[in-house]
């Protein structure tokens, strides 16, 4: 049984969703202890509980510490078995967490799976449900899958309520997948979407993506849902290439400007576009893990995240993998994995 500390390089959630993820496409058991040292409240809250009790379902593991607060966790899975599942985090706890823990396990096994989530969708701390339907799944295809994704309702953190759902066309083995260089931007989009609080909100928030990007007004977009999907606000800025779509998120939060949000957004696709390569920091986290699954492949990135770096730790632990990164040019890394 593989011992994998919460405490590893940031100490959050990632841990164990990965060592999860990883438990069930390799087989072996794991003990994971000190579960979320690294965050105010450590432990097993109800979204990283519910990815347990979902990865443990498809592959019909045996556990041990699987309660609310738990700081130590013993899985040992069994086969996984593709189908129809559903799952609801009884807060507003991520979706997109959850189905990102099971997901790997889904794309190699014999028969197809469709599985439903409840929850939020739009989480501060966690990759909004546009992330994954419009920049990641559309990579994890060019692998070899067939995953296509649905929003049933959104879910706004802190009321949550949001429903998602997933469908998996599997394939025996994934292809690596090689991201090196971005090529011609072909559209850049910002939509600003707001529920149950001033549609105002979001024009504040597109009038400074306009004058910080300089982003016609074709391309700013607000969208307005209905008082009982929030409330909530959340400014997505697409940027689409040769290379594959990216996606920037900021949040509205109590008590700061949407000014100050749509800033902060906009200074990270500023920084991204600058930078010339494929691949953004939050991307880089979550492309480790489907190429080591398939033995290879590379892209080029930013400065690697803390929480980047501790998901390499935690892959290698459990693949032959080697994942090298080194620095190309100032401020520009690429990422290499292959067979160890």
């Amino acid at each position: 049984m593989l011992s994998i500390s919460g405490s590893t390089g940031e100490g959050g959630g990632q841990i164990l969703r990965s060592a999860l993820a990883l438990s069930m496409v390799t087989g072996k058991s794991v003990h994971v202890e000190k579960v979320r040292a690294g965050r105010p409240k450590p432990g097993l809250l109800r979204q990283h509980l519910t990815a347990v009790l979902a990865a443990a379902k498809i592959s019909g593991a045996e556990l041990g510490g699987a309660h609310l607060g738990s700081r130590e966790l013993w899985f040992t899975p069994g086969c996984v078995q593709p189908g129809d599942y559903s799952f609801a985090i009884g807060s507003a706890g991520s979706t997109t967490l959850v189905l990102q823990t099971i997901l790997p396990a889904l794309l190699t096994p014999d028969g197809p799976s469709t599985i439903s989530f409840e929850g939020g969708t739009h989480n501060p701390h966690a990759p909004p449900f546009d992330f994954l339907e419009q920049a990641f799944v559309p990579l994890v295809n060019r692998m070899g899958p067939t995953v296509s994704l649905a929003l049933d309702r959104y879910g706004f953190y802190p009321a949550g309520g949001g429903r998602i759902s997933a469908r998996i066309e599997p394939v025996p083995k994934l292809k690596p997948l090689e991201l090196t260089e971005r090529g011609a931007t072909r559209q850049c989009m910002a939509t600003a979407i707001v529920a149950g609080l001033p549609s105002e909100i979001g024009d504040r928030e597109l009038a400074v993506v306009a004058k910080e990007l300089n982003w016609p007004a074709d391309s700013l977009h607000v969208r307005h849902l209905p008082t009982g999907h929030g409330p909530g606000n959340v400014l997505l800025l697409t940027i689409a290439s040769d290379s594959g779509t990216e996606l920037f998120t900021g949040f509205g939060q109590r008590g700061v400007r949407a000014e100050m949000v749509a800033a902060r957004v906009a200074g990270q696709v500023r920084d991204f576009l600058a930078a010339d390569v494929p691949v953004g920091p939050y991307m880089a986290d979550q492309l480790l893990l489907p190429l080591a699954l398939a033995g290879g492949g590379s892209f080029v990135t930013m400065p690697l995240s803390p929480h980047s770096l501790t998901n390499m730790e935690i892959i290698q632990k459990f693949l032959d993998v080697r994942i090298v990164a080194r620095e190309v040019r100032p401020g520009v890394w690429q990422v290499d994995v292959t067979r160890d």
